[in-house]
């Protein structure tokens, strides 16, 4: 009986690890979380009005681009721009759009002979976007996040 009750004893201290729980620290499930995120996507890119229509998600970011574009160019042919030579330049606008919708003129890359043809076309570009409509920024797991663009502007002057 002794044998008995002292193998009982054995089992019952070694296997009260069995039914502890094991307690989970949120800061390690977030890190874990926060690791297989892809950052360089999201679910919606950032919208306006007339690009809500759009699901799929390809159709949507053109839409925004060229409703940026257009309204850039818009912008740029109302304006009286006189040159003294030709200008053919693609002009690159790295833009942000924050959480909240609001856009921002990260860089604008011109080249050097266009810049110099057109002093004033960074000022240009960027009051073309101060009239832009409102924006409704990207989507990703359901919050609203910051995300960059690039917009490419082509420059023909003739």
């Amino acid at each position: 009986m002794n044998r008995i009750a002292f193998l009982l004893l054995i089992v019952l201290f070694t296997s009260c690890d069995y039914f502890e729980k094991q307690k989970v620290n949120s800061e390690d499930l977030l890190e874990e979380e926060l690791q297989t995120f892809n950052w360089n996507d999201v679910d919606t890119y950032p919208t306006f009005t007339s690009c809500d229509s759009i699901t799929v998600k390809e159709k949507s970011k053109a839409c925004f681009q060229n409703t940026l574009l257009s309204h850039v160019n818009s912008y740029l042919q109302s304006q009286n721009i006189v040159v003294a030579d030709d200008v053919n330049d693609t002009i690159r606008l790295k833009l942000i759009i924050d959480n909240k919708g609001f856009l921002e003129v990260s860089t604008i890359k011109i080249k050097p002979e266009t810049q110099l043809l057109i002093p004033e076309i960074d000022s240009l570009l960027r009051q073309s976007l101060k009239g832009i409509p409102k924006i409704y920024p990207a989507i990703k797991r359901g919050q609203q996040v910051t995300t960059a663009f690039e917009l490419p502007v082509i420059v023909k002057i003739d």
